[in-house]
């Protein structure tokens, strides 16, 4: 465990090391009856005193976070933990510093966004596109056609489960993906996020065991956790999860739900192998789970198709597909559809009416013609040369700039290069450091269901215009040389 040490921010190095870890028993990241670092292993990945790590496991045990064994070691509570109260109330909104939440990575994501976006900062956070790649101009006439000709639909609800006809074309549009469905197994949402969010809150409670990607997207995390569920983190290789861990991992733990991201994985850009999708769809139906495949990307590629989604397979109901529209035509519209049936199906839209009884009608309409003809795929074939432009100078500029003992991944499709800097990096000090200069990226930290490891950064090529992508990624790559540089002659500096 490594505990990022922010100097200078005017809370005490005990405080920070206490929160840090308070936060992190609260979230589930670090479960009950979990194994915590000796006092004199964290002092030293820390960059701090033994002392200083005493006195934050003393606080800690006084509010019932961990427990003590002599001779044995530190360890997770397993009983619950008291409500601290982290600071004397100095405002009226202070007494909300108590209340506990499940969102540690949201966070971590809030944090690296924070910046004015007129103040000229770099976002290489961004797993988002370029606004001048999107068909705006084509979207504020149909915004504009819409409303003069039927105002309707900015009044009125529309069906939860979405438009009709909408669903239908979207229908379509999936099976030139291989994934056969009709108009009735689909579920409109408000961006995959939502369908993730929709299925946690319909299928999952406290204990349900969920498996996932390690690392993975961080929002899922968030939203599983937040639901009760026991996180097992499986580990990814080139070629998506491994399926000789997780077949050992069901030796130990029943799955309900496998969460995968199998195309252009988030964040780590990996492709799974055909092999291992029909794979982990056997394991699926042995234990009765279900496996979301979160597609969100996978309409954004470079060279030969992917493999078949695992969807395509599927043949009694244990696969739950989601892909996203608002990535390729409009972030403000949030569309995205989410293939089911059965009852798996039923409840679903059943969540969706609870949450926001159906995505609006206007926005769905809006994109509809995109759906119409061949709109939809002449966009894409414009979008995807565009984007393998900007993920080559991406990798063009690493190889110019990148210091020594940096490697990163080609992908070829999805938004984003997954960085790997030596072992002893740590990118959470590194985005400390590279906000100052009005730089962002998401370090590893954040991509972790499990212990993270920290010498990881996602760098997303596809937001910022190729002169901004350019200035941002030199930026970086000497940001991290200076970083490495002082780390090779480095020796820590107690902080009491």
């Amino acid at each position: 465990m490594h505990i990022p040490i922010q100097r200078g921010s005017g809370t005490a190095v005990v405080e920070q090391i206490r929160h840090s870890i308070a936060d992190r028993i609260r979230s589930g990241l670090l479960t009950h009856g979990a194994a915590l670092p000796s006092v004199r292993a964290l002092a030293k990945t820390s960059g701090v005193s033994v002392m200083t790590v005493v006195q934050a496991y003393n606080q800690l045990e006084e509010n019932g976070y961990i427990r003590r064994v002599h001779g044995k070691g530190t360890y997770v509570s397993t009983e619950q933990y008291s409500q601290e109260v982290r600071a004397t109330p100095s405002s009226k909104e202070d007494w909300q510093l108590v209340l506990q939440d499940y969102l540690p990575r949201a966070q971590i994501w809030r944090h690296s966004h924070n910046f004015d976006p007129k103040e000229g900062e770099l976002k290489l956070s961004m797993a988002s596109i370029d606004r001048e790649l999107y068909p705006l101009e084509e979207v504020s006439e149909e915004i504009y056609r819409i409303t003069k000709s039927d105002p309707a639909l900015i009044s009125d609800y529309g069906p939860i489960q979405g438009d009709k006809q909408l669903r239908g074309h979207m229908a379509d549009y999936l099976k030139s993906r291989l994934v056969s469905v009709s108009k009735e197994q689909l579920l409109i949402t408000n961006g995959c996020q939502q369908g993730i969010d929709l299925v946690a809150r319909t299928f999952l409670g406290p204990g349900d065991v969920v498996m996932m990607e390690s690392p993975t997207y961080m929002a899922a995390i968030d939203v599983f956790r937040a639901r009760g569920a026991l996180v097992v983190p499986v580990p990814v290789d080139g070629e998506g999860m491994r399926m000789d861990v997780l077949t050992r991992l069901c030796d130990s733990y029943t799955p309900k739900l496998i969460y995968v991201n199998p195309t252009y994985q988030n964040p780590t850009g990996s492709v799974m192998s055909a092999p291992r999708r029909a794979q982990l769809l056997q394991l699926a139906q042995s234990f009765n789970a279900l496996i979301v495949e979160d597609e969100a990307w996978s309409g954004i590629q470079f060279g030969s198709p992917p493999p078949a989604p695992i969807k395509s397979m599927d043949t009694d109901g244990h696969v739950i597909y989601m892909t996203s529209f608002s990535k390729i035509l409009s972030p403000g519209c949030r569309i995205a559809v989410l293939a089911a049936v059965g009852t798996v199906l039923s409840r679903l839209i059943s969540s969706k009416a609870i949450a926001d009884l159906g995505s609006p009608l206007l926005t769905q309409q809006v994109i509809l013609p995109f759906f119409k003809g061949n709109r939809i795929y002449k966009h894409m074939e414009k979008l995807n040369r565009e984007l393998l432009k900007r993920r080559d100078l991406a990798i063009r500029l690493l190889r110019e700039h990148a210091p020594a003992g940096v490697t990163w991944t080609e992908p070829m499709g999805g938004l984003n290069l997954w960085l790997t800097l030596p072992p002893q990096t740590d990118t959470d000090r590194l985005l400390h450091e590279a906000q100052r200069e009005r730089i962002s990226f998401l370090p590893s930290s954040a991509f972790y269901p499990g212990e993270p490891e920290y010498h990881h950064l996602r760098l997303c090529y596809s937001y910022l215009p190729p002169a901004e992508l350019q200035m941002g990624i030199i930026q970086l790559c000497k940001l991290m040389d200076r970083h490495l540089d002082r780390q090779v002659d480095q020796t820590y500096v107690p902080v009491i």
